[in-house]
């Protein structure tokens, strides 16, 4: 069994304004995904302008936030939330879904890309080239904080996290770091400029996400409040088969036709 590395969840306190690593973890993944995202535009001469790429990533980090908050209430805590609606903008108590999260940013870049006249699946591939960043960077915030823990271990790297009881669990938060992260980000990052259709890396990431998710949900504690959804699966391996058919059907699409806006 591994010692729990007990690192303080807040970087910097001062009064009541905390700056937590979590939160750090998000600005430091989103100013990855742009800078490597700028480069993509330079590199492939792309017309799109430093102004309008901010603004891509303003409308982006809403989405996220918005669609991670009202996601996790919609698919992991409906009942709480149907009497207690206010609770949805309480952000700082916690509680964010990546499949929602998915479906905001999804939502929020299409708008985008219809207000400039931009093809979508064009700036989708170039951000989800870099999307594993993000990924890898969060869950070493849900790490630090000891939360999204692991089911009961006996193995030797086990370790008892401080809201997880006196038993040792899988650290499963390292292991979607590792796979969702640098596994999934390494694989993209070679593949994106070998398939000129737009939409191959988007569907790619999203069978290699739904994948990597579906298989370390097996080792990852369900949610307390809602425990099994669908005999012994949970509702983050039913999202996730959802993604591996949406990424199947637009890999299929993008094989047989060159999909244009």
């Amino acid at each position: 069994m591994l010692r729990f590395p007990d690192i303080n969840p807040d970087l910097i306190r001062i009064g009541p304004v905390h700056i937590r690593w979590y939160g750090l973890m998000y600005l430091a993944g989103f100013a990855a995904s742009y800078y490597l995202v700028k480069r993509q535009i330079t590199k492939k001469k792309l017309d799109i302008t430093a102004e309008v790429l901010e603004s891509l990533y303003f409308y982006l980090v809403i989405s996220l936030i918005a669609g991670a908050r009202l996601g996790y209430g919609v698919f992991y805590n409906l009942t709480y939330y149907l009497h207690n609606p206010l609770d949805i903008f309480a952000i700082w108590h916690g509680g964010m879904s990546f499949h929602g999260g998915l479906i905001g940013v999804i939502i929020g870049g299409y708008i985008f890309s219809r207000r400039k006249g931009i093809n979508f699946l064009l700036i989708s591939d170039l951000v989800t080239a870099t999307a594993p960043i993000g990924l890898f960077l969060g869950r070493l915030g849900n790490f630090i904080n000891g939360e999204l823990y692991g089911r009961p271990s006996d193995l030797p790297w086990a370790m008892i996290f401080p809201s997880g009881g006196d038993i040792p669990r899988h650290p499963s938060q390292l292991y979607e770091a590792f796979f969702e992260g640098i596994v999934i980000f390494t694989v993209l990052w070679i593949v994106k400029d070998r398939f000129r259709r737009e939409g191959f890396v988007t569907a790619l990431f999203l069978i290699l996400y739904g994948i990597a998710r579906f298989f370390i949900e097996f080792f990852r504690e369900p949610d307390p409040q809602l425990g099994f959804v669908i005999g012994s699966f949970s509702m983050g391996q039913v999202l996730c088969g959802a993604m591996v058919l949406a990424g199947s059907i637009l890999l299929i699409i993008n094989r047989r036709y060159r999909i244009k806006e």
